[in-house]
């Protein structure tokens, strides 16, 4: 329930923060001064700012949010052993990629699991769950660190919500357009907007939204080869390809919030039309180019 609320208190906060920004631009209507046509470059910006800013501010946020969604403690001092390994790995690993020191947490979920998020390569957050550190080697464990920190270093959480952002933008343009052409055309509405836009553009919005995230889980899937190549540069091959195969073996277990399933390290198995919109390949495929890699 925490983690419902707090999901839903972020979106309506950006959603208000948006709305106010669009008005104290001056930008409230997409429609021109005689309330016929559409105000193209009104409406662009307003599909920018929408876009862009619900991408960019979620990123932003995105620490903050994981850290709540998941209960992610970030490890301060380190308590034991296993948490001063932890911190001196992701260290190790972080400067030989050139990045800052990620803040690194625990969070407690029976799920292999682990992801990186943050706004900028050296303001990034990097979390193992507890189900992680109790099932792999510390070989294995030091793959995926790797392969976390390599998704840093690559910027892949910034460049997702910048792809993002972009199909976010002419999704919403799009969906207006047609919405409006329907109004007119159709329904022969010659002044503002009747029901059928509204209706329109949201049915519209809805499956311009589902063929674009076609396109944003395919820049997800190849972003997972690259983490892989990387972390296997930072830990080994055979480390890296030692831990997938772990996740094989535990790939059912699946418990991080939706918000944040693009930036584990684990994907689920998925096949036929569904595979479009899988955030991860499929692990046999990953091996299977780690195999053929020259790391």
């Amino acid at each position: 329930m925490k983690r419902i609320f707090l999901f839903l208190a972020t979106n309506l906060a950006i959603v208000v923060v948006l709305s106010i920004t669009l008005r104290l631009l001056g930008f409230e209507r997409i429609l021109d001064e005689q309330g016929a046509g559409l105000d193209i470059n009104s409406l662009l910006l307003f599909a920018a700012v929408f876009g862009f800013g619900g991408s960019l501010m979620s990123l932003a946020m995105s620490k903050w949010t994981a850290k709540r969604f998941t209960g992610a403690q970030v490890i301060e001092m380190p308590r034991n052993a296993q948490e001063h390994w932890l911190l001196a790995t992701v260290q190790r690993q972080a400067k030989k990629a050139g990045i800052g020191m990620p803040e690194v947490a625990i969070y407690h979920a029976p799920d292999v699991n682990a992801f990186a998020t943050g706004m900028s390569k050296n303001d990034a957050l990097v979390a193992v769950s507890t189900g992680l550190l109790n099932t792999m080697t510390e070989d294995e464990a030091e793959a995926v660190l790797a392969h976390e920190v390599s998704h840093i270093a690559n910027g892949d959480m910034v460049t997702l919500a910048l792809i993002q952002g972009v199909v976010n933008t002419f999704v919403i343009f799009l969906s207006r357009v047609i919405g409006h052409t329907v109004d007119r055309v159709v329904f022969k509405t010659e002044n503002g907007h009747g029901p059928a836009f509204w209706v329109t553009a949201i049915i519209a919005e809805i499956v311009l939204g589902i063929l674009a995230s076609i396109i944003v889980m395919w820049f997800s899937r190849q972003r997972e080869f690259r983490a892989d190549a990387g972390g296997a540069s930072l830990a080994g091959r055979e480390k890296m390809i030692a831990a997938l195969q772990r996740l094989q073996m535990s790939v059912h277990q699946q418990h991080l919030p939706d918000q944040l399933a693009a930036f584990g390290i684990s994907g689920g198995i998925s096949s036929g039309l569904k595979s479009l919109f899988m955030s991860h390949p499929p692990l046999e495929e990953r091996i299977a180019a780690l195999r053929e890699s020259r790391y």
